[in-house]
């Protein structure tokens, strides 16, 4: 019989799932994502500039773009491969830290193709940090906090996104300010990167779950040893499937690269008052997170079958809406931008703390880092190169305003319509996982 830390079926109780210092070690991840954020947002909110100080056109931001999210596809089951295999904190110390020794060099680009170079093998090793941190979130916090964890950290990092973001807009006022830029978030991440090194604490895989919790690491961590067999097995599991189509069709990420590139070529603002624009995004992503966590959970409990469902839909069709009103009209000056950007950032911020912890519901502890690199850095990664090539060579050709219209508000409709299919399969997804779980305990105290 493997060693337990705590029998419940002696005592009647539970076993403790509750992580030791599980919120000081998500401040953690959440300064990773912040790093990896800021530096991918950085290319995009000063590209009018870029463009100008390199000679580039429109569509070289969809390349950029592109380029990062496509390397992405190839390195992150790399890195999540090696962290699996190694150390989970050693290789986020690596792709999420000292890898910002490439924002470093593309600070100094002096043409498209340097600038293309260092700019993707920056993104090759930031790729590798969302799989591995969001895996890291499902082992720290149970399937009853999971929500509002995730909820923090996608929120409190957008929330700090856009304040940089609206400060780094300002560079655009500045001599090679792009390149100041990058530096200073190049050098942050190796700092950072040295942080998390010296603080950062790995719970171990099913740390939080009910029935693996009091077991012992080793037993833990035996049905680690995933096979290729098992991660196709992925693919069979119906929720997974429908939210990794959605994936593709989640033309709100389009947002945040694009933003101020669209406010300066449609609208004519400079590029400092554009930015100005992040702030409320990031701040209305931030209150998504926390009044979709809410909403969840009260959906949740009035319907376990359909709660989280409905509120994602919900979720997509509000952001199609605000989006015709905040892309489709001339207001004139930035503020009522401000606001609709604002709002947009609210809806669009309810999705993580749904989406990933109703892949955490539907998907063993061992195989999440699997799962996560599918939903993310394979199905987000081509969504989001798919849409920036679009929005970059069609902005050329036709402009940015019918793009976005058809990206951000019909696509959008048509996701919101698709996600019908989760009522049928989520409930059924969860109640197969606990049982899964529950015969996996059976065999390890028999």
């Amino acid at each position: 019989m493997p060693e337990l830390i705590h029998d419940p079926s002696r005592t009647g109780r539970a076993p403790n799932t509750r992580v030791p210092g599980r919120w000081r070690q998500l401040s953690l991840l959440g300064g990773a994502m912040l790093v990896d954020n800021t530096e991918a947002g950085m290319i995009g909110g000063l590209f009018p500039v870029i463009r100008q100080a390199l000679g580039l056109s429109l569509g070289a931001l969809g390349v950029l773009t592109a380029a990062g999210k496509l390397i992405g596809v190839i390195t992150t089951p790399l890195w999540v491969w090696a962290a699996e295999r190694w150390s989970r904190k050693a290789v986020l110390v690596l792709c999420a830290g000292m890898w910002g020794v490439w924002g470093i060099a593309a600070g100094f680009a002096q043409n498209f193709t340097q600038l293309l170079l260092f700019s993707t093998l920056l993104t090759a090793g930031y790729a590798g940090a969302h799989p591995i941190i969001t895996t890291f979130v499902g082992d720290l916090f149970d399937s009853l906090s999971r929500g509002r964890a995730v909820g923090m950290l996608f929120g409190a990092t957008a929330l700090a996104s856009s304040v940089f973001a609206a400060l780094k807009g300002q560079l655009a006022g500045v001599e090679d300010g792009w390149r100041w830029g990058l530096w200073a978030i190049g050098t942050f991440s190796i700092l950072f990167g040295l942080a998390l090194w010296r603080f950062l604490r790995d719970p171990g895989r099913g740390a939080s779950e009910p029935q693996l919790a009091d077991l012992d690491p080793a037993t833990r961590n035996a049905t680690g040893l995933v096979n290729r067999r098992q991660v196709a097995s992925l693919l069979k599991i119906p929720t997974l499937v429908v939210l990794l189509v959605s994936r593709l069709l989640s033309g709100h990420l389009l947002v945040f690269s694009f933003a101020v590139v669209f406010l300066v070529e449609v609208y004519g603002f400079t590029t400092q008052t554009a930015s100005v624009v992040l702030m409320p995004l990031g701040i209305g992503y931030f209150a998504g997170t926390i009044l979709g966590g809410l909403a969840a959970d009260r959906a949740a409990r009035l319907s376990p079958r359909h709660g989280l469902p409905a509120v994602l839909q919900g979720a997509q069709i509000l952001f199609a809406a605000l989006a015709f009103l905040g892309t489709q009209f001339h207001y004139g000056g930035i503020g009522l931008y401000a606001l609709f950007f604002g709002l947009m950032g609210v809806a669009q911020g309810v999705n993580p703390g749904i989406n990933r912890p109703m892949i955490m519901a539907v998907v063993p502890p061992e195989l999440r880092p699997a799962a996560f690199t599918l939903y993310v850095s394979v199905f987000e990664a081509i969504a989001w190169a798919l849409f920036g090539l679009g929005a970059g060579f069609l902005g050329d050709a036709i402009g940015l305003r019918p793009v976005f219209l058809w990206v951000l508000v019909i696509l959008m409709l048509v996701n919101g319509a698709f996600l019908t299919l989760l009522h049928r399969t989520y409930a059924r997804d969860t109640v197969r996982l606990q049982a899964e779980l529950d015969q996996r305990r059976e065999q390890a105290l028999s």
